[in-house]
């Protein structure tokens, strides 16, 4: 996206840097970092920047509306609403591709949004890592909002931790070191001091939960828990949990970060009530007065699923013929440009835009991002098997 830069680095690139650069981010955590990282980043010039954050903030704004929580109650499941809602979540995350304008330039569309946290940990060492074997500008960083390494950790810990100590917070998960993502949840443990604790781990005494502290074995308080459980894994897996864990919907004496339910309300539900020139135009299924002639240029997707399962890429009529059409959208395809040159064919990208928002805040800050290159139909592991140049990145954003 700046050709300048994109010509230095595909120049200076060679397969001995990118090998070194991948011994170097592994040997902190030796063989927690099990998806594929990308050969580049993707340089994101001020004027792109700008339309993201148009976009973004527009979104913030339906999320801010007063009757926010009335329109998207339907999203939760009632099986997994969990007590203790707060007002906001912590946590907003905003995917966009990276689409050509019809005008010679670029175009953010966006793909998805959540309500539930992200690599916020692994997106600071990871760019910091890449620095050190590749040439990155000065003036480009991962960093939003005049952010640096010190001020945003600060407002990481302000967000996770609250006015808790670390070790009255937890960060939960399945299984958490069996996940592919446990590399970031290692890099948050580093950087905030708070451990990584499996729901089957929980103590409960009354309305208290409590762990015992992998390094001092000590029964402990849990004040806050930083969630990174998705309800969806917590079903599947449940057959193979050790019974009678805590049932972690109850109304428990804990802060959530972020609370559950925003998980389902900041979500695909969502889009159908977005209208922007960025956002493609989203319907619920069950409000389709008719389908659209041109219906090869849209995509049917399941509300209540994730990482891709269910989507329904080259739609038919018959596709349309579902028996819970209000647990559906259909939203126009969004075309990734291929603007990102590789040794083979080009790369196309998608952008996380990541947000953090304390308590107490009257608007969430943007602070990072993460970026994800691709040469298949969709971004994701099984779309892009045996290709390179493809996988988990950054934007290094220009200042």
């Amino acid at each position: 996206m700046v050709p300048a830069l994109r010509k230095a680095f595909n120049e200076a690139f060679t397969r001995q840097r990118y090998d070194a650069f991948l011994t170097d981010l592994r040997s902190r955590y030796p063989g927690a970092i099990e998806f594929r990282i990308a050969e580049t980043p993707v340089f994101v010039p001020a004027d792109f920047s700008q339309l993201l954050q148009e976009a973004c903030e527009h979104i913030i704004d339906v999320i801010l509306e007063p009757r926010f929580k009335e329109w998207t109650q339907r999203a939760i499941p009632p099986q997994d609403e969990v007590a203790r809602e707060n007002d906001h979540p912590h946590f907003l995350v905003f995917d966009f591709g990276v689409c050509e304008d019809g005008q010679g330039g670029w175009q953010p569309q966006l793909i998805e949004m959540q309500g539930f946290a992200s690599l916020y940990g692994f997106q600071v060492y990871y760019p910091e890592t890449l620095r050190r074997h590749f040439s990155i500008p000065a003036n480009y960083s991962q960093f939003l909002n005049g952010l640096d390494h010190d001020s945003y950790l600060t407002l990481l810990r302000d967000t996770i931790l609250g006015d808790c100590s670390p070790e009255n917070v937890i960060l939960l998960e399945i299984k958490p070191h069996e996940q592919k993502t446990r590399v970031d949840f290692y890099c948050t443990r580093d950087y905030l001091g708070i451990q990584p604790i499996c729901l089957t781990e929980l103590i409960q005494e009354g309305k208290q939960l409590f762990y015992k502290h992998p390094a001092t074995g000590k029964k402990t308080l849990i004040r806050r828990i930083y969630n990174r459980l998705i309800f969806d894994e917590l079903h599947t897996a449940a057959a193979t949990l050790p019974p009678g864990f805590a049932d972690i919907r109850q109304d428990l004496d804990v802060e959530w970060v972020a609370h559950p339910n925003w998980f389902y309300r900041v979500s695909k539900f969502t889009l159908p009530f977005l209208r922007h020139p960025f956002v493609p135009s989203t319907w619920f299924l069950n409000e389709l007065k008719q389908p659209p002639a041109d219906l090869e240029n849209y995509v049917l997707k399941p509300l209540f699923s994730f990482a891709g399962q269910g989507v329904i890429i080259d739609v038919s009529p018959q596709d349309l013929d579902v028996s819970d059409p209000e647990n559906w959208i259909l939203q126009r395809k969004v075309k990734y440009a291929g603007l990102i040159p590789t040794p083979d064919v080009p790369a196309k990208a998608e952008i996380r835009m990541m947000y953090l928002w304390p308590d107490g805040a009257p608007r969430p800050t943007l602070a990072i991002n993460l970026a994800r290159l691709s040469k298949g139909k969709m971004i994701g592991v099984n779309y892009n098997k045996d290709r390179e140049w493809v996988g988990g990145s950054v934007g290094f954003f220009q200042r």
